[in-house]
């Protein structure tokens, strides 16, 4: 495991501090904070599309850099890291993530809470986990109103997550408001990780069809998810994506700093 008092191999993008961490680091790491029981930790997982975010909002900048870990689910972010010299190999999908980690905690018990995206789609995804995974503990999971939540309904779900025992959350309300819902809970809640993983509910409950692996490592997951989901993420893909190259081109350059 990498140590908790160890720092985490990063780069900066634009600003944003993304952790250069595989697969088996990442759930190392992960267990070692379920472990050590040493306060809430959350973890970032988004590419392109985050780090794009934060350029527009200054204060969702300082929420991913404020995370403990942010792990690149993005081929863009890997492609940049290579081109400075590192070596990273795969991005660090939300869904991967889970379903590698499930793996782990069918084995040692780890309890898990799922907060977000609709009923329907939770109890897909309960069902479809359970079939994989028949020993896995669901310590619980909840669909919080689209809405933004009043303080009283934050502070009900703060206590029935804390009363589920759960040792991870994992948060599925879209990037920025996991992200943003994560940071502002995390002093109040008692579980040692929360894992922000987008749409990661939907692809594992079947309700959306994810994209070949190969499709991703070649960066091409982009065209697969306008395909598939065209309302969703067609701005990121016509607008963001071709920004994005832009500034990455002139801050690896040395043309312009992002602080």
């Amino acid at each position: 495991m990498i140590g908790s008092s160890a720092p985490l191999p990063s780069i900066s993008v634009l600003g944003v501090r993304v952790h250069m961490l595989q697969m088996p680091e990442t759930l190392r790491t992960l267990e070692g904070w379920i472990r050590e029981r040493a306060g809430c930790r959350y973890i970032v997982a988004t590419g392109m599309h985050g780090i794009m975010e934060a350029r527009r909002n200054p204060d969702f900048k300082d929420i991913l850099n404020s995370a403990d870990l942010f792990v690149p689910d993005g081929i863009s972010l890997i492609w940049t890291a290579r081109a400075r010299g590192m070596r990273a190999r795969k991005r660090v999908c939300g869904s991967d993530l889970m379903w590698e980690f499930f793996k782990l905690a069918e084995l040692k018990g780890y309890r898990n809470f799922f907060y977000g995206d609709t009923e329907d789609t939770l109890e897909r995804l309960t069902v479809r986990l359970k079939e994989n995974f028949p020993n896995l503990q669901i310590a619980g999971v909840h669909s919080p109103p689209f809405r933004a939540a009043t303080g009283e309904e934050d502070a009900q779900d703060v206590r029935m997550i804390n009363e589920s025992g759960a040792d991870v959350v994992w948060v599925g309300l879209g990037l920025p408001k996991q992200e943003r819902w994560m940071f502002k809970q995390r002093d109040e809640l008692n579980v040692p990780v929360l894992v922000g993983v987008g749409a990661a509910f939907k692809f594992l409950s079947g309700d959306v069809r994810r994209a070949p692996a190969w499709v991703g490592d070649h960066g091409m997951e982009w065209l697969w998810r306008l395909v598939q989901e065209p309302r969703r993420v067609w701005r990121r893909v016509l607008f963001d994506a071709p920004r994005f190259a832009g500034h990455v081109i002139l801050e690896s350059s040395g043309l312009r700093k992002y602080d």
